[in-house]
């Protein structure tokens, strides 16, 4: 299995890292696979996968670049570069590194990923800038439009993910984090069940980096920088879960409706904003409500006060689901 031995200072200095290059190059491999994870993604697949083959139909040398990145076990190395980990780089900024990449490099990072030398029609100059050119088209197309939903996804995700380090430990928080992955004790973190060697990552930037789509890789820069990409868990990870029932949004109002379906897990008030797009006083108050009405109830776990559905509740929201 592939693991890095990581120690508590590098831990304790880690951080979450939202990058929109990271969504982008989980969305090619998503387009590239073609199968969907959860109903939100097979819609998001329906609306864009033939303008992608079309795309790439027209440009047979971008196509052949791009099935050799996607190496059976390894990513070339410069189509995912370890976000900047400092500041909210712009897509425009992430996907520049990619464009600035050798050819050298490039054709290097290639052969790694398909474990053989390139083909010949792989071997030219312009690799880097027709990678970073798809991956604008991909961004422009297929994740632009969706952006604002998909950050406060990862904002959310963020929140889960922080309240599991305080109540458990690195080991909460790690050991789902991805297929794989999970915490060995002793300093020693599995990040994958591939026969890799283990690597030293200490005194470095670790950063962990949520995407929508299930997929996920590791990478680093010049041994300074470590990033874990992973996909957000659950019912999160759904751009386009259903809207609250029109009869419950009829009876409680769509804004509140949608925060008690939205409690079919236990969520905290940090997330309910980033979920629904409202604003802190506002899911304040519906939660009122929906506590003083008997349909929700709270809990504290740890630093956190996490709301999730009654009985009541859940009874409510089922019937109007199956009118």
């Amino acid at each position: 299995m592939g693991w890095w031995q990581v120690n508590a200072d590098t831990l304790a200095g880690s951080r979450f890292v939202i990058s929109a290059l990271a969504e982008t190059v989980a969305c090619v491999i998503a387009l590239e696979k073609g199968t969907a994870a959860h109903p939100g993604e097979r819609v998001w697949l329906d609306v864009h996968l033939a303008a992608y083959r079309a795309r790439l139909a027209d440009d047979p040398i971008t196509e052949l670049l791009l099935r050799a990145g996607l190496g059976p076990h390894w990513i070339a190395d410069f189509l995912t570069p370890v976000p900047p980990g400092e500041g909210a780089p712009t897509f425009e900024e992430e996907v520049t590194r990619v464009r600035e990449t050798s050819p050298e490099t490039a054709r290097a990072d290639l052969e790694v990923a398909l474990r053989s030398p390139l083909p010949a029609r792989l071997c030219r100059s312009d690799l880097p800038e027709r990678a970073a050119d798809l991956m604008e088209w991909v961004w422009t197309e297929t994740v632009l439009p969706y952006w604002p939903r998909r950050r406060r996804i990862f904002e959310a995700d963020i929140v889960a993910r922080t309240a599991q380090l305080s109540q458990g430990g690195w080991s909460a928080a790690l050991d789902d984090m991805r297929p794989g992955m999970r915490w060995l004790g002793e300093n020693r973190l599995q990040i994958n069940t591939h026969d890799y060697p283990p690597r030293e990552v200490t005194g470095v930037r670790l950063m962990f980096v949520p995407v929508t789509p299930r997929r996920g890789w590791s990478s680093w820069d010049a041994g300074q920088r470590y990033a874990l990409v992973y996909p957000c868990s659950g019912t999160l990870a759904e751009p386009d879960r259903a809207a609250a029932p029109e009869a419950l949004g009829r009876l409680l109002g769509p804004a509140r409706a949608g925060v008690l379906v939205l409690l079919d897990s236990p969520k905290s008030t940090s997330q309910l904003v980033a979920l629904t797009g409202q604003g802190l006083g506002s899911v304040g108050r519906h939660l009122k409500v929906l506590l003083d009405a008997g349909l929700i109830r709270r809990h504290r776990a740890g630093r956190s006060v996490l709301y999730s559905r009654t009985n009541t509740g859940e009874v409510l929201v089922e019937a109007q689901a199956h009118r």
